[in-house]
């Protein structure tokens, strides 16, 4: 029996954006926001925590200019 092409796993399967965080990942999130106290807070019934995947783009044509007038200016 073959196995279904969208359960094969590739190399760049690894590094792919997850929704769901695991606990510790969501205590370390709450942590660095200061919603829980990692010495007395109990780490049943933590909140939701948001897992967005940020779009990593290049510069823009109108970031570029405003960066060559700079150097222009500083001249």
């Amino acid at each position: 029996m073959s196995l279904h092409r969208s359960l094969k796993t590739k190399p760049a399967g690894l590094n792919q954006h997850r929704n769901v965080l695991t606990r510790a990942e969501r205590i370390e999130e709450l942590a660095g926001q200061d919603k829980f106290d990692k010495e007395n807070a109990s780490p049943i019934g933590l909140p939701k925590v948001g897992s967005r995947k940020i779009k990593i783009a290049g510069k823009s044509s109108k970031s570029t200019e405003e960066d060559g007038d700079a150097e222009t200016s500083e001249e």
